[in-house]
């Protein structure tokens, strides 16, 4: 197929574009600057000029492919409505461009957006409320006006050049000469390694049916403290545990999601696409990994 990428060049997207030129797809992947485009090429992938807010340029890579993967969304932990309001317009577009047509699009979503007692499942529907990323129901109206659309909901995402959420964490223990957890330390959080998500994807937009979402989850929940643990091992600082108002002092806008709990199964994702991950857990990428250089 020729699939049409946005975010070919983050982190997971980077991945993405070289799993499915893997796997015998021509893709063609959005690009804001030379130095993206120049990225694209050299993996092998066509480029399409534009970025997030290029409405019109987004439907026209739609409906220059056969299937569309958004992988892409502006993160800003200080404004995430910012980032919400862009990705609500995006997929709004590229639904538009696919509505009334076989085109499947593949919206990216992640599993701490949802909030449910236990561990949550392809099942469980993200509230429509509470948080600032809108992109599920961004999806769900794409759906309800003819486009074919199915979500993926990552969880942590670790592997080789990581620049987000985990890189964060250790810096702020770096700076801060503690690595923290808040109360007990048993919130549990699902992840995926970054190779395994983009099978995921791949899987998704060669197998995915409409209407469903599907789950990128390797691991259903680590625990935070383990991850603390690691942190405050390999920088040889203390192991802390702090109150949720200590916590939000020291993480600052991190403070919501250290302090949350999301275990998050993959078991009918693995079932239906028949996704199996394999690269290693993330305390062991902690560990022997790239994560402090």
């Amino acid at each position: 197929m020729r699939i049409f990428v946005t975010g070919g060049t983050g982190f997971v997207g980077a991945e993405l574009v070289a799993e499915l030129i893997r796997g015998g797809h021509h893709v063609l992947g959005l690009a804001r600057s030379d130095a993206s485009a120049q990225r694209l090429r050299s993996a092998g992938a066509e480029v399409h000029a534009g970025d997030l807010t290029d409405l019109e340029g987004l439907r026209r890579g739609a409906l220059a492919a056969d299937a569309v993967i958004h992988a892409a969304f502006e993160l800003d932990l200080s404004d995430w409505a910012k980032g919400g309001e862009i990705d609500r317009r995006a997929i709004a577009a590229l639904g538009s461009a696919v509505a009334g047509t076989e085109r499947l699009l593949v919206v990216s979503s992640g599993a701490f957006a949802l909030d449910v007692a236990g561990t949550a499942t392809e099942e469980d529907v993200a509230p429509t409320g509470g948080h600032p990323r809108v992109t599920e129901a961004a999806a769900d109206d794409a759906s309800t006006h003819g486009a074919k659309v199915a979500l993926l909901r990552l969880g942590v995402v670790h592997g080789d050049g990581d620049r987000h959420f985990l890189p964060a964490l250790i810096a702020l223990a770096r700076e801060k000469r503690i690595s923290a957890y808040v109360g007990d330390g048993a919130q549990r959080w699902p992840v995926v390694h970054v190779r395994d998500a983009a099978e995921a994807y791949r899987l998704a937009i060669e197998r995915g049916v409409a209407g469903a979402r599907y789950h990128a989850i390797a691991e259903e929940g680590v625990s935070v403290k383990e991850i603390a643990s690691v942190i405050a091992r390999k920088l040889d600082i203390p192991l802390v545990s702090q109150s949720p108002a200590e916590a939000a002092a020291h993480f600052g806008v991190l403070a919501r999601f250290v302090s949350a709990s999301r275990p998050t199964s993959s078991a009918r994702t693995r079932k239906e696409l028949g996704w199996q991950p394999r690269q290693r857990g993330l305390l062991e990428e902690l560990d022997g990994g790239s994560y402090f250089g």
